[in-house]
């Protein structure tokens, strides 16, 4: 025991390093946010989504607590769920006016602030994985269309006809939407209304954007974001999740940020990087930066939505004004999986 004290006043920095709290992993997963009521859900679909859910986090935990970085996880777990019908991104993803799917996705190296996306792409499997390899093997941040495909078929990713995408609720669903903006040719045409059939039904029907946010054990943070965008969408539109500072941002000065809601407004607001300017510049917790962006500055300009992230500490936040939002986290060993307010 003498021999243990001394050893501990000779070496205080020893003792130190071996008291002081270990490095911790977070990971944080969404699959959308929206009209999502507890009276409308089965408890078997309560169950599915609960379940892929905690595959997602599974798929990045396993590459995070065996000392992987936080790109890896992020990708990992949004794979996942773009491979699940569940949600609004790959496999599952909308349809558009013409019956198209359209896909977008991003990703973000909170280490190196390097960053890929691509857009309005119909025939890559993962379109997470097609972003990382834009910021990777690429001197470009956005891909879109045709040239981000034939740069996916290039870089050897899966590809797969269009019609892999095709689920019959997906489908079922554009046909409800065209009915409804059929129903509303018949309304006035003031602005307020007009403002309503730009996106016909699509406060109630548009969300199940997937994202990812993570800080490795090396103290890295990255975000990924994935969507099939908003139903019956027309013109080619392109939403937040595949732009840098709008519905995805990683910084390792202050957080990582994936956000799923109503792009027009996330994109206006420049959501994600906003809240980070707000931690570094604002020197506010990201708790609160979050919630004014969330439940003050985007419900102010008509927008609704969600997001989450995780700061360089480990902290999470995950507001949305919506009804629901699909979410989990792993953090501290824990594994959390939630879906209603």
């Amino acid at each position: 025991m003498r021999i243990l004290l001394l050893l501990l006043f000779a070496f205080p920095t020893i003792a130190f390093a071996q008291t002081a709290s270990s490095p911790r992993y977070v990971l944080v997963i969404h699959g959308g946010a929206g009209t999502i009521l507890k009276s409308s859900m089965t408890p078997e679909a309560e169950a599915a989504y609960h379940a892929a859910l905690k595959a997602a986090l599974a798929a990045g935990e396993t590459i995070l607590k065996n000392g992987g970085n936080a790109l890896d996880a992020v990708e990992a777990a949004v794979r996942v769920m773009e491979d699940n019908p569940l949600f609004n991104a790959g496999k599952g993803a909308v349809f558009t006016n013409d019956g198209r799917n359209e896909l977008d996705a991003a990703i973000m190296d909170g280490k190196t602030l390097s960053a890929g996306s691509v857009a309005g792409v119909t025939t890559i499997k993962n379109p997470i994985t097609a972003a990382r390899a834009v910021m990777e093997q690429s001197p470009h941040v956005m891909l879109t269309g045709k040239g981000a495909e034939t740069f996916a078929a290039e870089k050897k990713l899966e590809i797969v006809a269009p019609s892999y995408f095709y689920t019959e609720s997906r489908w079922k669903g554009l046909q409800r939407l065209k009915k409804e903006d059929s129903l509303k040719t018949t309304l006035d045409h003031n602005e307020k209304q007009e403002a309503a059939v730009l996106q016909p039904g699509n406060r109630d029907h548009k969300y199940g954007t997937v994202g990812a946010v993570a800080l490795d054990l090396h103290g890295n943070l990255a975000a990924a974001t994935s969507t099939g965008g908003m139903t019956n969408k027309k013109y080619g539109r392109v939403g937040d999740a595949p732009i840098i500072g709008a519905g995805t941002y990683a910084n390792n000065t202050t957080c990582a940020i994936s956000c799923t809601g109503w792009g027009e407004y996330f994109i206006r607001l420049v959501m994600a990087k906003s809240i980070s300017d707000m931690m570094e510049y604002g020197k506010m917790p990201l708790s609160n930066a979050a919630n004014e962006m969330i439940h003050h500055k985007l419900p102010q300009l008509g927008g609704d939505g969600g997001l989450i992230a995780v700061d360089k500490n480990g902290n999470i936040a995950m507001p949305f004004n919506t009804a629901g939002m699909y979410r989990g986290y792993v953090k501290d060993g824990k594994v959390v999986t939630e879906i209603y307010k």
